[in-house]
């Protein structure tokens, strides 16, 4: 085996996880920036005709995204159900959602003299503004099994690549790139949502190129290689905003700084694409397309002469395999996956991950010690998921989750106690700190285990379908947080407690469901796996 050819292509695949991490992780830094440059000035009443504009546009634009999400998951309900049954569940489902988009776009904007009305709207642009990435998200992981089949998984990393350095260009200058006729704030969103579907894209290519690329028996080993790859982004940018915050006064931060922040994202999206170049397409796409000598060109450049012709041939087979319905082991695998596909995401990780510096500021730290203290959480976060991939296979995989979910539920409720009583100092931060170690020990890495491990390889595609859900369980508790956190009644009474509270019942819910519907898959071989089912 070559094994500084294989590191090195690997390294370059893992790249679409840095990416991954970096990008979603980025707009950490400049969400109080983007609030008070493009959101703040609607709640002045000189400026009532942008915040007229701004709310117009804002309804377009989350009609669209419904749109969107319906065509998605109207796509998947009928791979799922067949097309007989799949048209009466598109037809039923089109019905309400045309009576809900007229409803929402026939509304009125707010007047003038109404401003607790437009200061709630706003609450939700702001949590759209941070969330925009992840429409594009959900577009990308749904588009990623099309355009890993068509293109190959080499060039849908290109593009992914390509999105992102478009994404970065257009989220550094919004005004001056915003060919889109809209506020210059939603030229900024349509960007994040341009370079949300190359971190679709990536959530599926970059874990599939180095599966399909590596030897079986280290694929384990460099396939979770990426998930540290996605926290090592997250932990980069993490410094990146911070040491750009320190560079200037709140006021350079607000009109220029996070600019930057975004802009950071051009130099690995670059190199990416460049690298790219020059590694070669995986041998089982090529086996797909009936080129069979460039695959075993490939397979000879990784593993050697010897071994090659067999390798070979046990890719030739696993192209036999038979593909069967979705639905050939009933409803309970996709539903189980669904669910814990929900659960990952209203546990609350994504808003720590989005809205830390927030969060920290809530607690009465600076900005600058906010994005210190965020660094602290993304340090943690690494730290504690390089401790799941080594002890996942010790321990199984339902301890780790229960337990995992209990440390977060604790951590979550206190948090929110703190918050309510008014006590935000260190005591906070070490719950906040508890959290990040519980989530990343169990529920952050071991829930894509137990996805991969749970459908079998016959009807391995719904594993599609969690994953979407996934992406839009994200951007509904990402969009959601500001207008729990920031709105005034629930501040007033509960003092910015009240999310985590709703988070940590997710934790135990969480926890009680892995108690009861998972089966332990440590030990198992997946065709032991199947048969549970």
């Amino acid at each position: 085996m070559n094994t500084k050819y294989l590191t090195g292509i690997t390294l370059v695949a893992t790249l679409g996880g840095f990416l991954f991490g970096f990008d979603t992780a980025v707009v950490n830094g400049a969400e109080r920036s983007l609030v008070e440059l493009f959101i703040v000035k609607a709640l002045d009443s000189d400026n009532y005709l942008y915040a007229r504009e701004l709310i117009t546009q804002y309804k377009v634009l989350v009609a669209i995204v419904f749109i969107i999400i319906y065509c998605i998951i109207s796509g998947q309900l009928f791979r799922l159900l067949g097309l007989k049954r799949g048209i009466l569940l598109f037809v039923g489902l089109l019905i309400p959602l045309s009576v809900f988009l007229i409803h929402y776009l026939s509304n009125s904007v707010p007047s003038q003299e109404n401003i607790s009305e437009i200061r709630d709207i706003t609450d939700s642009i702001k949590g759209f503004v941070v969330s925009s990435a992840l429409v594009g998200c959900i577009i990308g992981a749904a588009l990623s099994g099309f355009i890993a089949r068509s293109f190959g998984r080499k060039n849908g990393l290109i593009l992914t690549a390509a999105l992102l350095s478009v994404s970065a260009f257009g989220a550094w200058q919004p005004e001056i790139l915003n060919f889109f006729g809209t506020l210059d704030v939603y030229s900024f969103m349509i960007y994040r949502i341009i370079g949300g579907i190359g971190i679709g894209l990536a959530s599926i290519l970059s874990p599939m190129y180095i599966a399909e690329i590596a030897p079986a028996g280290i694929r384990g080993k460099l396939v979770s290689w990426n998930q540290f790859a996605i926290i090592s982004g997250m932990v980069i940018i993490y410094f990146v905003n911070y040491l750009i915050a320190k560079s200037g006064n709140e006021q350079w931060l607000v009109s220029e700084g996070w600019r930057w922040m975004f802009f950071s994202g051009v130099i690995p999206s670059v190199m990416f694409f460049i690298l790219l170049l020059f590694i070669p397409e995986t041998p089982r796409y090529l086996m797909m397309k009936n080129r069979k000598q460039e695959a075993l060109e490939t397979i000879v450049k990784i593993s050697g002469v010897e071994n090659a012709c067999e390798i070979q041939s046990e890719i030739q087979e696993t192209l036999r395999e038979k593909n069967v319905p979705w639905l050939s082991f009933g409803y309970r695998v996709i539903l189980i996956g669904i669910i814990l596909s929900v659960f990952q995401q209203f546990v609350g990780i994504n808003v720590v991950m989005y809205y830390a510096a927030n969060i920290f500021r809530n607690m009465g730290a600076s900005t600058d010690a906010s994005l210190l203290q965020t660094i602290i959480v993304g340090i943690i976060n690494m730290l504690f998921t390089i401790v799941a991939i080594f002890t996942v296979d010790k321990f199984g995989r339902k301890p780790l989750m229960i337990t995992g979910a209990l440390i977060m539920a604790i951590s979550m409720l206190s948090l929110g106690f703190s918050f309510y009583a008014g006590r935000t100092g260190i005591v906070a931060l070490i719950f906040m700190l508890f959290y990040i170690a519980g989530f990343a020990m169990s529920w952050g890495p071991v829930t894509w285990v137990i996805l991969s491990e749970i459908f079998p390889n016959s009807i391995r595609g719904a594993m599609s379908i969690p994953v979407a859900t996934l992406w839009i369980s994200n951007l509904i508790i990402s969009w959601t947080f500001p207008m729990l956190n920031d709105n005034s009644w629930l501040i007033e009474k509960f003092n910015h407690g009240f999310s985590y509270w709703i988070y940590g019942i997710m934790c135990l819910l969480a926890m009680i469901f892995v108690w009861k519907f998972i089966p332990e898959t440590k030990g198992r071989s997946l065709e032991e796996i199947e048969k549970f089912w």
